[in-house]
């Protein structure tokens, strides 16, 4: 049994969902769906989820919101009509509109994209629809009860043995609907598939899956076709716009592989994501980069200090202060006596000549120096460890562009390397980098 998740461009319009239904139909394992809200048709549409927001933001302020709601119901009778169906999804947005009050939460009001959407492939598909709300348990503090959960939906599927699941949302103990961040709907799809153990979860959406490189830096760059667990962490964590961060926990604990596919070309190869691939061979000579990203606007704070590595307190210290103005600290850097510390500059706007005093007061330092305007590049591949020389030849290759690196560093789990890099040069140098590797 497979899990195959929809995203809101996969589900935009009955042409959308037409392609849909033949994706579905063309694998007969394909039995749990899971779907986003209808997402943009055209450049300057508007995804229903942002529609929802506004409603709710209307509502608050007694503002009349008519129109809006106007709009977001006649996506969806659309659909309906388009598609060939019954018209109940009339009666459902009567329903759903009945229920928005100045008391209905946000959280509530901006699930019902999901739970529209739902309503309706289901009918298309022929399956049988199943509330997020049922199975998709939260904990009050908003983390999910796993075991609940996974109880729920496992009992369910005694019963729906083909189903279509909203995604985004769930319950909280108390029975009000909670959701997850933008993009959750990967988040639901994973944590059905890990409480079903699917054989495969099938992500798919509007691209021939993880691109090599930012194709609004990098023209025409190439499809990763596998990709461990590992690195999608690193490129996720470092930019790359892949999938929900916390979608890759419960797949790859259950370990099932990730297949990220593309709607409009369902023979398109993809990209598979999985713990490793044991039949892989290294060759020194071969593309050692998996993919590269990064991201821009850091800031170095340099303190210095005369024996530095002597004073067994004095990291502990920075950090504490640091840990008082609630920055998240990206990279450390230190030498015999100074360390650096690199902060997105957005974190410390408003704060950095406080943060800058206290750590002069509190820590006796000789001097503290603020580099700004500097970006991270990260090249990530679970092959950098094999060939020697991976350090000098990136170097050299950016060197030769003239582009001068400010800090590098090689992930203890050798699957990374990141550069430093000023961000006037950002974009250059992750062109110059994907012209010299990704390209071998």
């Amino acid at each position: 049994m497979k899990v195959a998740k929809f995203g809101g461009s996969s589900l935009a319009s009955s042409e959308a969902l037409k392609k849909v239904k033949e994706i579905v139909e063309a694998d007969t394992e394909r039995r749990v769906i899971v779907v986003s809200a209808p997402g943009k048709r055209f450049s300057d549409d508007n995804k229903v989820t942002d529609l929802l927001y506004i409603c709710h933001a209307h509502i608050k302020y007694k503002v009349k919101y008519d129109d809006i709601w106007n709009d977001i119901a006649s996506r969806y009778i659309e659909m309906d009509r388009e598609c060939g169906l019954s018209g109940s999804i009339e009666k459902e947005l009567e329903k759903v509109r009945e229920s928005f009050s100045k008391k209905t939460s946000v959280d509530e009001i901006v699930s019902r994209g999901e739970y529209l959407n739902a309503k309706i492939i289901a009918e298309y598909l022929g399956f049988d629809f199943v509330d997020s709300a049922e199975w998709l348990h939260f904990n009050a503090d908003g983390t999910v009860d796993f075991d609940s959960t996974y109880e729920s939906l496992r009992e369910l599927y005694t019963v729906h043995k083909k189903m279509v699941i909203p995604g985004f949302y769930g319950s909280l103990p108390d029975g009000r609907i909670h959701t997850f961040t933008r993009g959750g709907s990967d988040i639901t799809g994973s944590i059905a598939a890990a409480a079903l153990g699917a054989s495969m979860y099938e992500n798919w959406t509007d691209v021939n899956g993880i691109l090599m490189a930012d194709p609004k830096i990098v023209d025409n760059p190439r499809p990763i076709k596998r990709v461990t667990f590992a690195e999608l962490r690193d490129l996720s964590y470092m930019g790359a716009e892949v999938l929900h961060p916390e979608a890759v926990f419960p797949v790859r604990e259950a370990g099932i592989p990730l297949y990220i596919k593309n709607t409009g070309d369902m023979n398109s190869e993809g990209t598979l994501i999985q713990e490793s691939f044991p039949d892989e061979t290294f060759d020194a000579n071969s593309k050692f980069i998996t993919g590269i990203t990064g991201k821009k606007h850091y800031s170095i704070i340099t303190v210095t200090k005369n024996r530095i590595t002597e004073d067994l307190s004095f990291h502990r210290r920075i950090l504490e202060i640091i840990e008082g103005y609630s920055l998240l600290v990206e990279h450390t850097f230190q030498s015999a006596d100074c360390i650096a510390f690199m902060i997105s500059s957005e974190q410390l706007s408003g704060c950095l000549y406080n943060l800058v005093s206290d750590i002069q007061k509190k820590c006796g330092a000789d001097n503290v120096d603020v580099t700004e305007g500097v970006s991270l590049v990260a090249l990530v591949g679970r092959k950098m460890a094999a060939p020697s020389g991976v350090s000098g030849r990136i170097l050299s290759a950016l060197g030769s562009h003239r582009i001068n690196v400010r800090t590098i560093e090689y992930g203890s789990d050798e699957i990374n390397i990141i550069i430093g890099v000023a961000d006037e040069h950002f974009k250059e140098a992750i062109r110059v980098l994907y012209d010299s590797f990704a390209e071998e």
